[in-house]
C-alpha cells in the first residue's frame, strides 16, 4: 500500500489514516514510518521465458495439437475486406436448422463414420467467419420461414406468412400488396446480368425459394386453387406463376431492366404447375390427379414455350441427361410436393437428385457467365422432419447439406466467391442429459462411467434428443419417410423406451407438450461465411444484414443501377 500511497504523492501516514478510517470514533494510532531499506539486488540470471518443459504438458496433448493447427488454418490467406470482390455469392439456408441441430448432426455425420462424433466438423463448421442472426418477425416473437427469408433476401424485416414484402402488408389481403413490394437481392442479380438460380428439396413454391423472386399476400398462394376468389378478382397472381411469368413481371416493375429470367430452378412442387387434370400427369405421379391448377394452365409447358433452348426435367434420367456445359436454362420438378427427405430418397418411383447434385449442376450451368451468379440454395425438409419429430431424418438431411456446401466450396473459386450458411429458424429440439463420451447421438442416455441406460425419476430410460412439443414417441422401426407420423394421435407423456431401438431411423422422440406438429423455436441461428465480404459475418445481426453483406461482397446495388 505504501508503494500505492507514494504513487499517487500521498505519504504513508495520510494513506494509512485514509484506508483505516470507516467513520467511527475508534482511537487510531498509526506506526511511524520505518527508514527506506534498500531493495535486494536483482538476480543475475533472472528466467525471462517459458521453457519448453513447462508447457510440455500442454503441447504434448493431441487437443492442444489440434486446435492449433485448426487455427492456423483458418487464418484467411488474404482478407478480403474490400466492396464488390466477390463475383459470385451462394445461400445455404437450412430451413430449421438451429445450433441444436447442427451439434447433432455433425456427431451424428462422425457416428455415421465410427467415430465418437464429438469431434467433427461440419463443411462449413469450418468456415473462418461466424456469428449469429436473429430470427423474429416484425409481429413474432417466433418466426415462420416466409419472413425470415424475405429478410434475407431483401435487407428488411416483414411480418409473418407473407412474401417479398414489408410489414406495411396485411396477410390475405390483395389490396395491400401493391406499393409493399420489396426488390430481392435476386432480381437485383437478374438485374445487374449475373444468373441465378434457386434450388429447394422443399416445393419450389415453398417459402424459403418463393422469397426469392415472388411477391404474395400469403404465402400459402402457391396456385391459384390455393386463393380466394377475392385476391384472383382483384388481380393478385399465384406463387408458381410468378414464376414462369418472373422475366416479364421484373421488367414491368423495374424500369429500363432487360432481364434474361431465373437461369436454374430446381426442386419440387410439380403439382402447383399443373393443370387438375389426369392428363397432365408426370409417367411418377403418385396422385391419380397430379396438378391443382384451376385455370387449366400446364406452366411447365409455358416455360420451354418462353425457352425452347432451355431443358425440363421431372426425374433422375432427365437430371443425368443435362449438359451443364452448354444448357442455359434448367427447370426440374422432382415431385409432386417436396422432394423426397434424403434418408428416404432411394424410395422415390422415378429417381430423383440429392441436393449435392442439384447444388453440383447448378453451379455448372451458372459458372458459364462472365458476370457471375447468384444461387440460394435450401435444405427444406431438416424443418419438415423436425416438425414430424424426427430427428433422424432431420439430422440425415443436414448431413447432406454440409456435403452440398463442400461441393460448392470444391466448384467455385474462394478468392472470388462469398458462401454464406444459416438457417432461417431454429426448432424446439434439445439434447440433454449427461450421456458419456461417444454415446450414440439418437440413443438413450448412459451416464459417464455407467454402461447401462440412466432412468429418471418415474423408472423409466430417456434419450438425448428430445423435442419441447411435437406429436411426441412413435415407434415407427425402419420407416424413413418421416411425414408417416402424421394421421396418428399425438402421444402425451412419457413412453417406455426400454426394448425400443430410438437409433432406428422411424423413431420419433418424446416430446413434452403434445400438438399435431412441432414448432419452431425462436433464438438465434447460426451465420457461417468464407470468401470476399465474409469478415462482416460476426457477432449478433438483425436477420436483414445477411443482404446487405451479400450487397457488400458484391457491390450489387450499384452494379444493379449502373445496368439500367
Amino acid at each position: 500500500m505504501n508503494k500505492i500511497a507514494k504513487a499517487l504523492g500521498l505519504s504513508a501516514l495520510v494513506f494509512a489514516v485514509a484506508a483505516c478510517d470507516d467513520g467511527s470514533d475508534s482511537n487510531f494510532s498509526p506506526t511511524p514510518t520505518p527508514d527506506p531499506v534498500d531493495p535486494p539486488a536483482p538476480d543475475p540470471d533472472p528466467v525471462t521465458s517459458l521453457t519448453p518443459q513447462d508447457l510440455e504438458t500442454n503441447t504434448g496433448n493431441p487437443w492442444f495439437a489440434d486446435a492449433e493447427a485448426r487455427l492456423a488454418a483458418r487464418q484467411p490467406q488474404a482478407l478480403v475486406a474490400q466492396r464488390g470482390k466477390a463475383r459470385n455469392v451462394i445461400l445455404f439456408v437450412g430451413d430449421g436448422m438451429g445450433v441444436s441441430t447442427v451439434t447433432a448432426a455433425r456427431i451424428f455425420a462422425g457416428q455415421k463414420e465410427g467415430k465418437n462424433g464429438e469431434e467433427g466438423y461440419l463443411s462449413f463448421g469450418e468456415f473462418p467467419f461466424a456469428g449469429l442472426s436473429k430470427t423474429y418477425n416484425v409481429d413474432a416473437q417466433t418466426p415462420d420461414s416466409a419472413g425470415t427469408m424475405t429478410a434475407m433476401m431483401s435487407g428488411l424485416k416483414t411480418d409473418v406468412g407473407v412474401i417479398g414484402v414489408d410489414e406495411d402488408i396485411e396477410r390475405g389481403n390483395c389490396a395491400t400488396v401493391a406499393g409493399n413490394e420489396v426488390m430481392t437481392y435476386l432480381e437485383l442479380a437478374e438485374v445487374a446480368g449475373m444468373s441465378t438460380g434457386v434450388i429447394s428439396t422443399a416445393r419450389i413454391t415453398h417459402a424459403t425459394p418463393a422469397a426469392t423472386y415472388a411477391k404474395s399476400a400469403d404465402r400459402n398462394w402457391e396456385d391459384i386453387s390455393d386463393m380466394p376468389q377475392a385476391a384472383v378478382d382483384a388481380g393478385c397472381e399465384d406463387i408458381a406463376s410468378q414464376l414462369v411469368s418472373f422475366e416479364a413481371n421484373l421488367e414491368a416493375r423495374v424500369g429500363g431492366a432487360d432481364v434474361d429470367g431465373i437461369d436454374v430452378v430446381m426442386g419440387g412442387g410439380r403439382r402447383h404447375f399443373l393443370p387438375n387434370d389426369p392428363a397432365f400427369n408426370s409417367p411418377d405421379a403418385v396422385s391419380a390427379t397430379e396438378g391443382d391448377r384451376s385455370d387449366g394452365r400446364d406452366l411447365t409447358a409455358e416455360w420451354q414455350a418462353m425457352y425452347p433452348e432451355g431443358a425440363y426435367v421431372f426425374d433422375s434420367a432427365g437430371f443425368a441427361a443435362l449438359d451443364t456445359g452448354s444448357t442455359n436454362k434448367v427447370l426440374g420438378l422432382f415431385n409432386e410436393s417436396h422432394m423426397q427427405y434424403e434418408a428416404d430418397r432411394g424410395n422415390d418411383v422415378a429417381g430423383e437428385p440429392s441436393l449435392t447434385e442439384m447444388t453440383t449442376a447448378a453451379i455448372e450451368v451458372l459458372d458459364n457467365n462472365p458476370e457471375g451468379f447468384f444461387l440460394m440454395v435450401e435444405s427444406g425438409r431438416i424443418d419438415h422432419a423436425h416438425h414430424a419429430g424426427n430427428a433422424y431424418g432431420a439430422l440425415s438431411d443436414t448431413v447432406e447439406m454440409a456435403r452440398a456446401v463442400e461441393a460448392a466450396m470444391a466448384a467455385t473459386n474462394p478468392e472470388e466467391t462469398l458462401i454464406i450458411v444459416t438457417a432461417d429458424h431454429s426448432h424446439v429440439f434439445t439434447i440433454g442429459g449427461y450421456p458419456k463420451r461417444g454415446n450414440p447421438i439418437l440413443g438413450q442416455v448412459v451416464n459417464v462411467g455407467e454402461n447401462a441406460p440412466a432412468l429418471a425419476a418415474d423408472g423409466l430410460p430417456y434419450t438425448t434428443l428430445a423435442y419441447a412439443n411435437g406429436l411426441g414417441f412413435q415407434d415407427l422401426g425402419q420407416e424413413t419417410d418421416s411425414d408417416a407420423v402424421y394421421g396418428l394421435e399425438p402421444h402425451s407423456g412419457r413412453a417406455d423406451t426400454s426394448s425400443v431401438d430410438t437409433e432406428a431411423p422411424g423413431y420419433h422422440q418424446e416430446a413434452l407438450v403434445p400438438l399435431g406438429s412441432e414448432t419452431h423455436a425462436g433464438e438465434d441461428v447460426g451465420l457461417y461465411a468464407t470468401g470476399p465480404g465474409a469478415h462482416l459475418v460476426s457477432g449478433t445481426n438483425e436477420q436483414s444484414v445477411v443482404f446487405h453483406i451479400m450487397d457488400y461482397a458484391a457491390d450489387l446495388i450499384a452494379r444493379a443501377e449502373d445496368a439500367i
